[in-house]
């Protein structure tokens, strides 16, 4: 995994570097810079939209008691990005914009959840119930006096 990390970081600004030069051919230097700050522009803006809607949304999952995992995955993909759009490039503004569309957010969070495995803890001293007999039963609690316990490990 740590290999394909490292030819991402190496294979990525020649792709951006490939594509500025095909973009400048097309269209000129002076309307790919142009193009370049009004995609960062408006994907600032469509942030902000999006941000906002995801801040009001957390704010309500919190409220309501319910687990905003949904939510959250939605503020981490806009933080992803509105990284990839302070970096200059067509291939990383328009992978920050479809990460922007809500379903495609929607896509994402679909297939990552369906591999994760949520765990419930308890910090009660309760055991759950005796497969034998269905009751829940109590921790044994241990009584000691002050002779028999220290607070110094060892």
């Amino acid at each position: 995994m740590a290999r394909f990390v490292a030819l991402g970081f190496l294979i990525l600004p020649l792709i951006e570097i490939a594509l500025f030069i095909m973009v400048g051919r097309a269209i000129g230097v002076l309307p790919t810079l142009a193009l370049i700050v009004a995609a960062a522009i408006g994907g600032g803006l469509l942030l902000r939209h999006q941000g906002l809607g995801v801040v009001s949304r957390l704010r309500n999952n919190v409220s309501a008691g319910t687990i905003p995992g949904r939510t959250m995955m939605d503020a981490m993909l806009i933080g992803v990005a509105a990284i990839l759009l302070v970096l200059p490039g067509f291939l990383s503004d328009v992978v920050a914009l479809a990460l922007l569309i809500p379903p495609v957010r929607g896509w994402i969070f679909d297939a990552l959840a369906s591999r994760v495995r949520v765990v419930e803890t308890s910090t009660s001293y309760y055991r759950h119930a005796d497969p034998a007999t269905g009751q829940v039963t109590k921790q044994p609690v241990i009584d000691l006096d002050d002779d028999d316990w220290r607070t110094d490990r060892q």
